[in-house]
């Protein structure tokens, strides 16, 4: 028969826990013990949790340290760190080379005025239906941005052959009897990873090479360029100037298939 615990006993039991929970030495130990495991020793704050299942229980956990320290959170955070390594989704090295994309469709705002939200969102369906599957054979959708996304690729010929082949395949597109047009940008560089995300001057370059493109045009920054060794792509100067916050030595180039049958993406 169970006898259920006097309020003395159960008071001292929560008070054990709690100092347990809160205990110094073993705070440090598992501090050291994250800092030699495998995976991001940080994880768990705003920028590292991404927003798949463990980044949102990650950050229920991290709110636990606002109030005091915790050996519950560090467990629980440890547990995860070890399980983001292992799942092949830890941070990248910095120094890692990676192609940045962007893209957008161009005129799209303007033109969602004059149709409505319900032929905006139709539309929007449509490009992600011809544009996402693209991406995934080679690289990665990062975020979705309104009318156009970001993405990674191992390479500059990876990338710059899906933004070629999503443009093509969105002039193909009629909505409302409108023809949409995709600009896209590419820029080679390190960002910081984190959280499934990426940051830093890199990922501002190549949103400011897309800047310069125009409708139906895929734009390439000069480092990107130095990258390329597809022969079915052309490389020109583009007469827009580089976007502020691009280094001098940045300049954006504008790219296109060599005439011929292209290369499937």
């Amino acid at each position: 028969m169970f006898v259920r615990p006097s309020e003395p006993v159960r008071r001292r039991v929560r008070g054990a826990a709690d100092r347990l929970d809160s205990d110094p030495r073993l705070l440090a130990a598992l501090e050291w013990a994250r800092s030699r495991l495998p995976g991001d020793a940080t994880y768990g704050d705003p920028l590292s949790t991404g927003d798949d299942a463990v980044g949102r229980l990650a950050a229920q956990l991290a709110p636990l340290a606002a109030t005091r320290p915790s050996v519950l959170r560090e467990v629980g955070l440890t547990a995860l760190q070890v399980w983001q390594a292992h799942a092949g989704v830890e941070e990248r090295p910095s120094d890692e080379l990676v192609a940045v994309l962007f893209t957008d469709l161009a005129g799209f705002s303007d033109w969602t005025l004059e149709v409505g939200d319900d032929v905006a969102v139709h539309a929007l369906r449509r490009v992600g239906a011809e544009v996402e599957p693209l991406v995934r054979r080679r690289g990665r959708v990062v975020k979705r941005l309104g009318d156009g996304l970001m993405a990674v690729f191992p390479t500059a010929d990876d990338a710059v052959e899906v933004a070629l082949a999503a443009r093509d395949a969105v002039e193909r597109l009629e909505v409302d009897g409108h023809r949409l047009h995709l600009r896209a940008g590419v820029h080679v560089g390190a960002p910081q990873q984190l959280g499934g995300d990426y940051y830093g001057r890199d990922v501002n370059i190549a949103a400011r090479i897309t800047d310069a493109a125009g409708a139906g045009e895929v734009c390439v920054s000069s480092t990107t360029r130095e990258h390329l060794t597809d022969a079915h792509v052309t490389a020109r100067p583009h007469r827009h100037r580089r976007g502020k916050g691009v280094p001098a030595e940045i300049t954006p180039w504008r790219v296109d298939r060599t005439p011929g049958p292209a290369p499937r993406a």
